[in-house]
């Protein structure tokens, strides 16, 4: 089978920037809102005083990870901010007291069998740091007597223009990334696994090919340099041929997919018991003076994350994310989150008006789902939920490679997106 991809200007500008740790902010501000799923209700009040690692928000749903205090201080107020998918969400706004405290709470967690292992993932609030924000704890809970995965597979492609955080994780602390590895295996069963890499960064693969060849069961894979080369169900057949179906989950076929960042935080928790209250991210653009590579605690605001970066211009545009799949933030005090790895900032953005399509079908031939883009746009035009179902919209990876190359900037990745969510909605009406 053929996928299809695309080639994409890297823009790696801070590929050997290191990681520097920045000053804790005077204040943050953290969404209950962290990941994909449940979002957390505050366990603090307005005047409480909190340290690093304390719990500040959590929720007994199975789709979701517990949310800590990135500062130590006292709780200013709980507020609803505007989160950047649309919706109100509660936030914990905490002033910082300067004497960065460390929560009684934070210490290696005991881990002897799976069910320590698995719940000891849950209290580290740890969920997905390539950007899709999926609790980890729920990923690896699989049910080992329905399907035994026997791939880990861990995502190190960083595909997308500009963002170096996963690079620099494997730069300067491969070591973490291998023991996460050698931890997931051992309490998961897990036999093999797979670190996909691609070949755009030789320096990461040299590195952790090193780290890996007194094990046998690990195999670091040097991927193609292409577009979408890090979603999950592309990683997955470039990594072992496997193809996910429509419809199912990565364990269905056998696999696990956890991002390099995650699998070095898990070796990270595990050893000294401090939660995901910081993370590292990418900061890049065209008005950017120094792409860079950050250490930032969970909750600071963009504006003063880009001050570090220095600025040459005033952004007309923020994207939290990769230029192909992260968001626009709206405001530039909007505080960063545990799914955001790289604020990119850019003046001078340009506007394009659609046109009417050509039907020269560069989007047939970008799509690396072999979807037809131009007929699922036509059918949720009409709001024809079976031709939609039929022409399989929810294969979609969300990738935006169809978009990228219409010479008519048709939004054709955004009307998958629209036509998913009609299917949803249309879905829960019915009571399926």
């Amino acid at each position: 089978m053929l996928l299809h991809q695309v080639k994409l200007p890297h823009f790696k500008h801070s590929a050997e920037s290191e990681t520097v740790k920045l000053p804790m902010p005077d204040k943050v501000v953290i969404s209950m809102a962290q990941h994909l799923g449940a979002p957390c209700t505050p366990t603090v009040k307005v005047g409480d005083k909190v340290k690093i690692g304390d719990v500040i928000g959590s929720s007994e749903a199975a789709m979701s990870a517990p949310v800590h205090s990135s500062i130590s201080g006292t709780v200013t107020a709980i507020t609803d901010v505007l989160h950047i998918s649309g919706r109100n969400m509660q936030s914990v706004v905490i002033e910082n007291d300067g004497l960065e405290q460390i929560s009684d709470s934070v210490c290696p967690p005991t881990v002897e069998n799976r069910e320590q292992f698995l719940q000891a993932v849950r209290n580290s609030g740890s969920i997905g740091l390539g950007g899709a924000g999926f609790p980890t704890s729920l990923k690896l809970g699989f049910d080992p007597k329905e399907k035994q995965p026997d791939f880990l597979i861990i995502n190190g492609a960083e595909c997308e223009p500009y963002i170096t955080s996963d690079y620099r994780c494997f730069m300067e602390e491969g070591e973490d990334v291998l023991e996460g590895v050698l931890l997931m295996l051992k309490y998961l069963g897990i036999p093999k696994c797979v670190i996909g890499i691609e070949k755009n960064k030789p320096k990461a693969i040299e590195k952790m090919t090193r780290l890996c060849e007194k094990h046998d069961n690990i195999t670091v894979k040097p991927l193609k340099s292409s577009y979408p080369q890090g979603a999950e169900k592309t990683l997955i057949f470039s990594t072992t041929g496997r193809v996910v179906k429509e419809g199912t989950l990565p364990i269905a076929s056998g696999c696990i997919v956890v991002n390099s960042s995650t699998a070095a935080f898990i070796a990270q928790y595990i050893r000294t018991g401090m939660p995901l209250v910081k993370r590292r991210i990418t900061v890049d653009g065209n008005i950017v003076k120094k792409p860079s590579n950050f250490i930032v605690p969970v909750g600071m605001s963009i504006g003063e994350i880009v001050y570090y970066a220095e600025l040459s211009d005033k952004p007309d545009r923020i994207i939290l994310g990769g230029p192909m799949m992260g968001a626009c933030a709206f405001d530039p005090d909007y505080p960063l989150s545990k799914t955001n790895n790289a604020v990119l900032m850019f003046a001078d953005s340009p506007v394009y008006e659609p046109s009417d399509c050509i039907r020269c079908g560069k989007c047939v031939k970008a799509c690396s789902m072999n979807l037809l883009p131009t007929e699922l746009e036509h059918a949720f035009d009409m709001r024809d939920a079976r031709q939609l179902e039929k022409l399989k919209v929810n294969l979609c990876v969300n990738c935006g490679a169809c978009s990228f190359v219409c010479p008519a900037k048709r939004n054709l990745a955004e009307k998958n997106q629209l036509a998913k969510a009609f299917l949803r909605e249309r879905s829960t009406r019915k009571g399926k």
